[in-house]
């Protein structure tokens, strides 16, 4: 596995993509950075991580030969890869929140960013961006957010934890290529927060109460209302309140 580490950056997205644009890149190719300065969330939210105390990093995937119908499937096996990796860090229960955040018991470690491309000849490049909040301990005015060390009461080695992360990233998408993927999609709801259990929500103002049943395989959250009819909502449209 190819990793390239880097003391500062604006964003290891972007340092990926622009490598990609200038010449052959491996497959799984790592680029982490102590610092990233313009960190990206779903829809151009901002990520900020402390220098050095978190885990900033991107992986190129390609070569998974999925259609766009099937590219959600991707978002949940890095969710669950990220999951599986942590759960060998932490006893604490790690939840995946729809779309793309990584919680330990009810706080915010975690986010992932997927970027896709499509070439000429039809072939998908994904460049995963991963934001980890390991070993910062101050949270000022972000009352959901934490991190393993907070939670644990001790330091990690965030290279550690990136290395366990690719190698779960490398068996779940292998599972991908095995068309595996019922199995990749039934561990993602073991893990998916606040599933079956009463929850309200807010769209556009409006608060409800529903049931979360799961995740389309095009990536909607489906939600039992309560009178009895799913509804399926798409990424920013609702809002899960906790």
């Amino acid at each position: 596995m190819n990793i390239i580490k880097l003391s500062a950056i604006s964003s290891t997205n972007d340092y990926l993509k622009q490598l990609l644009a200038e010449r052959y890149v491996e497959n799984f190719t790592v680029v982490v950075a102590e610092n990233q300065t313009q960190g990206k969330g779903q829809m151009g939210a901002k990520w900020d991580a402390e220098p050095g105390k978190n885990l900033t990093f991107s992986v190129l995937v390609k070569d998974l030969l999925l259609g766009i119908a099937e590219i959600f499937t991707l978002n949940a096996a890095v969710a669950l890869s990220i999951a599986q990796a942590l759960e060998g860090f932490t006893k604490k229960e790690i939840c995946i929140k729809w779309p793309n955040d990584i919680l330990a018991g009810n706080y915010k470690i975690g986010g992932i960013l997927i970027e896709n491309s499509i070439r000429t000849d039809g072939e998908i490049y994904s460049i995963i961006g991963i934001g980890l909040n390991v070993n910062q301990k101050d949270f000022s005015g972000l009352p959901k957010a934490s991190s393993l060390s907070v939670i644990d009461g001790a330091d990690f080695d965030n290279e550690a934890i990136m290395l366990v992360i690719t190698e779960k990233l490398r068996r779940n998408t292998s599972r991908i290529l095995n068309k595996d993927i019922d199995m990749i999609w039934s561990m993602y709801h073991d893990r998916l927060f606040k599933k079956d259990v009463p929850m309200p929500f807010e769209k556009k103002g409006h608060r409800f109460m529903g049931i979360i049943r799961g995740v389309s395989r095009n990536g909607d959250l489906e939600v039992l209302l309560e009178d009895d009819t799913i509804a399926s909502f798409g990424l920013k449209e609702v809002t899960l309140l906790y």
